[in-house]
């Protein structure tokens, strides 16, 4: 068994590598930096495919487990680079980056890019897990699992359209969407983001050493919380929308979806 995991962490690396080599030559003529988010997606895409067609474990399981990936990660992958890089100005958050980092930024966008490559072969143990086990019958666990993607995947695919819809509006340039689940909270797409994780981690459960799976939600989490998730989105706001944004977050939830609050 641990030849077969080699063998398929060694194929999803080199490919994932390349994938985001070739996004990263792509971005330099562009000047966008954001397609990495697109590949990011992608690339998890393709991993959890390269798993399920070369992991050998019961062929349902693994198609499963590879259609769910596949429709989470291509749909927010096109998604990206339509609303974020093909004929779109570079994302605050990569203008700033470019900023804080000053000279040999070409070099350091490299470093970054094949760091998003790590952390997709990282995330796609639960692929991988449930692709290589062998029992021939889904258990309720997996099923419930997939539901829990199901409601996961129609919340973000829900909240994304809705801020595109929001953004799309030249009425609404400058404005803070707070229509539909941006209502009740400031990053709906991020909570069910991490739903999806969560269920692509309770899938993996069912499969032996199912269990180190769970670090992928965890690391999804601090990855919202704490690095390029809610802190940077944040601060870009309160950079161009400064204190109707500041009375958005002390009247909405910063994550879980939930009433509003009297400011």
């Amino acid at each position: 068994m641990i030849h077969l995991v080699l063998h398929l962490l060694l194929i999803g690396t080199l490919s994932v590598c390349a994938l985001m080599l070739l996004l990263w030559l792509i971005h330099l003529p562009l000047r966008n930096a954001a397609i990495v988010d697109a590949g990011w997606a992608g690339g998890l895409a393709l991993l959890a495919i390269l798993d399920a067609a070369d992991g050998g474990g019961y062929r349902p399981r693994a198609f499963l487990i590879a259609a769910m990936a596949s429709l989470w990660g291509l749909r927010l992958a096109f998604y990206l680079l339509f609303t974020r890089v093909i004929g779109q100005p570079e994302e605050g958050r990569y203008v700033q980056l470019r900023r804080e980092w000053g000279n040999y930024i070409t070099l350091k966008f490299l470093v970054f890019y094949e760091f998003q490559a790590f952390l997709c072969v990282v995330l796609s143990f639960p692929f991988l897990l449930a692709s290589i086990n062998p029992r021939p019958q889904l258990s309720i666990l997996e099923y419930a699992a997939a539901a829990l993607w199901l409601i996961a995947w129609i919340g973000e695919s829900a909240a994304d359209a809705q801020l595109q819809r929001f953004k799309s509006n030249p009425a609404n340039r400058g404005g803070i969407c707070k229509i539909g689940l941006w209502k009740y909270s400031r990053h709906p797409n991020y909570f069910f983001e991490w739903l999806i994780w969560v269920a692509y981690a309770l899938f993996a459960l069912a499969s032996p050493y199912g269990y180190l799976s769970i670090f992928a939600p965890l690391l999804m989490l601090y990855f919202l919380f704490r690095v390029t998730g809610i802190p940077a989105t944040e601060a870009q706001a309160l950079r161009g929308r400064g204190e109707a944004y500041r009375e958005y977050q002390n009247t909405t939830s910063a994550f879980v979806p939930w009433f509003p609050r009297s400011n």
